[in-house]
């Protein structure tokens, strides 16, 4: 799901991508993935999927403060600031489920999430006539809203799933995501989505967003 007109565009990753997602993965989880999982993710696994959302726009210019130098020691100098977020899923037999999906903290609340949840979705449809799945915490309730609102449903409960601190994980899944029930819903939202990314382009500044 692109257009030329947004601020973001989302393509599959590539093999250069993964010191910077690596860096993202440290900011946002307690276990991160380590990055010669994702190399062989990209290499040797050919039921994984995974896409990037990038800023098309030039970057702007770095903020200055303690909290800006602190981002930019985390990510890197030499690692691609124009990558925002990123998402996964493994196809196996009936079942789409995402793997991964984050978004740098500086850039969170931009519809980048919505993006890139809208991508993998879209990526299963074209993959085969599946459920999608994913696990969330008990406590990320922001999380648990943005796929119920693309018709993920409680499925289970996962008891101590993340190991950083135990906390239970609940299962979540769609209706077959070629359903027409699902196909319904599932363009109306994106159809609403894409309104609010090309209100967001036309509002879009370079010197606006929150950069590392």
């Amino acid at each position: 799901m692109n257009s030329d007109a947004w601020p973001y565009r989302i393509e599959p990753r590539r093999l250069e991508d993964v010191p910077t997602v690596g860096a993202i993965e440290r900011m946002v989880f307690t276990r991160p993935w380590p990055v010669d999982a994702y190399n062989y993710e990209l290499l040797e696994n050919p039921k994984s999927y995974y896409l990037v959302a990038r800023l098309k726009q030039p970057f702007p210019k770095a903020q200055r403060g303690l909290r800006a130098a602190l981002r930019r020691a985390m990510i890197g100098p030499d690692l691609d600031r124009s990558l925002l977020g990123y998402g996964g899923l493994w196809l196996v037999i009936d079942e789409a489920h995402i793997c991964t999906l984050a978004v740098h903290p500086d850039w969170r609340r931009r519809s980048i999430g919505e993006l890139l949840l809208v991508s993998l979705i879209e990526k299963a449809i074209e993959l085969a006539d599946c459920t999608v799945t994913l696990e969330v915490r008990v406590s990320n309730l922001a999380a648990q809203r943005l796929y119920e609102k693309y018709g993920f449903n409680r499925a289970g409960l996962r008891k101590g799933y993340y190991s950083d601190n135990n906390e239970d994980a609940y299962i979540m899944t769609t209706d077959s995501v070629r359903s027409a029930q699902y196909q319904s819903r599932f363009i109306g939202l994106k159809e609403a989505l894409g309104r609010s990314l090309d209100l967001r382009a036309a509002l879009f500044s370079p010197a606006v967003p929150g950069v590392v």
